[in-house]
């Protein structure tokens, strides 16, 4: 089940900045290696992206690893081009960068805002501008993977209206893209992640935390959620490696949730 033995898997954002716990991108990368997918990643740095790849290659799998700069579109093209000068294919693409910048439209200023929608929503663009063409002429297609927020999907109690944006205007882009590629045997879904404890989450305690704090503030956000706990970064991939498997054959142009209940509570956010 879930296999995905011979097939080339590229993906963006999969560096893992400290040797403690696992983010979401690095788990998505190592499970994928793990189901027999080969791995060649982009990421902003080498350095975190290094440690993603020494940690795919110690449990046996292979990962190759380039920085890029996802929001230029000669990088990524780079990006691809090596990929494919290697393996000869891409059978599955995971679109994994993001950043939240606090604002509204009133006080955030231009040029964060141009930031935002390059790096969470252009990103996405520019991949699927050159790995499309690939998929649509390979016969067995391919999987496309966003990760998005459920920022895209309801307020979350921080003002992020970029961020909220950009996540939101993802999951449009796989479901229109989806359609159209359907017929191609391309599929594209989105993963929709809630309050997920990763090693990202810990710095943002140490910055946030009230009086510094940092247990009641992962307490307070564990008690956000429906489940009475944040989830981890395995939960993502998980439903990641089902959506790139062929038992998601017949499953394009959706989003799966995964929050522990909590777009779906009138409760606090």
């Amino acid at each position: 089940m879930l296999r995905l033995d011979g097939k080339v898997a590229l993906m963006t954002g999969l560096g893992q900045t400290t040797e403690e716990g696992w983010g979401i991108g690095a788990a998505i990368a190592m499970k994928l290696a793990q189901q027999g997918a080969v791995i060649f990643g982009g990421n902003r740095t080498l350095a975190s992206a290094e440690r993603t790849k020494t940690r795919i290659e110690g449990a046996g799998g292979v990962c190759d690893i380039q920085k890029t700069d996802v929001t230029n579109s000669a990088s990524v093209k780079a990006l691809v081009d090596n990929c494919i000068r290697r393996h000869g294919r891409i059978d599955i693409l995971v679109n994994n960068v993001g950043k939240s910048e606090p604002g509204c439209p009133a006080d955030m200023s231009e040029e964060v805002w141009d930031q935002q929608v390059d790096l969470n929503l252009k990103s996405v663009y520019l991949t699927c501008h050159f790995v499309l063409p690939i998929m649509e002429k390979q016969e067995t297609g391919g999987s496309v993977i966003n990760v998005s927020s459920i920022a895209g999907l309801r307020y979350i109690g921080k003002p992020q209206i970029a961020y909220s944006a950009t996540k939101a205007a993802i999951l449009q882009f796989a479901k229109t893209t989806a359609v159209i590629y359907a017929p191609k045997n391309v599929r594209l879904n989105t993963v929709v992640p809630g309050l997920i404890h990763t090693p990202y989450t810990q710095a943002l305690a140490k910055r946030y935390a009230p009086d510094g704090n940092v247990g009641e503030y992962m307490k307070m956000r564990d008690a956000q959620v429906p489940m009475g706990r944040m989830g981890d970064a395995w939960d993502v991939a998980n439903t990641a490696i089902f959506l790139a498997s062929d038992e998601a054959r017949y499953i394009t142009a959706q989003e799966i949730v995964v929050d522990g209940g909590i777009t779906s509570s009138t409760g606090r956010t």
